[in-house]
């Protein structure tokens, strides 16, 4: 079994205490669809690593006097964003590949190498900056 941040691992009680909150309180968030944990199937929260820096950032808002509706408003755009996030690097991602499949493409990479030609199907590195001209 593979562990992550995304893996329910932690009990009310533990959650509560690692959050530094008491656990009725977290019983309300998951009433409010603020933090939703996983359920077992004796239907016990299970809590992720994940769930538990949500609760302290909703802590954090909380005490800066932010409301429990403006707290869900938050933590919906920082959703959207992170989504938002992933699917700009995917879109990137499929169009450094088409532009690397298209025949009669010249590509170049800057990096701390000089500038290099890329061929067809070749990626390059990390922190490098990518040109290209069509003909």
């Amino acid at each position: 079994m593979q562990l992550d941040e995304n893996t329910p691992l932690f009990v009310i009680s533990v959650a509560a205490e690692l959050a530094g909150m008491h656990p009725q309180t977290l019983r309300q968030y998951d009433r409010l669809g603020l933090v939703s944990p996983t359920r077992t199937q004796g239907k016990s929260r299970r809590y992720t690593m994940q769930d538990v820096a949500k609760l302290q950032e909703i802590a954090r808002l909380s005490g800066e006097g932010v409301s429990l509706e403006g707290i869900r408003r938050v933590l919906d755009l920082v959703s959207e964003n992170q989504e938002l996030k992933t699917r700009v690097r995917d879109l990137e991602r499929e169009l450094a590949n088409q532009v690397m499949n298209q025949p009669g493409n010249r590509v170049f990479a800057a990096g701390d190498q000089g500038v290099i030609r890329l061929n067809p199907g070749q990626r390059p590195e990390k922190g490098t900056v990518v040109l290209w001209r069509r003909r």
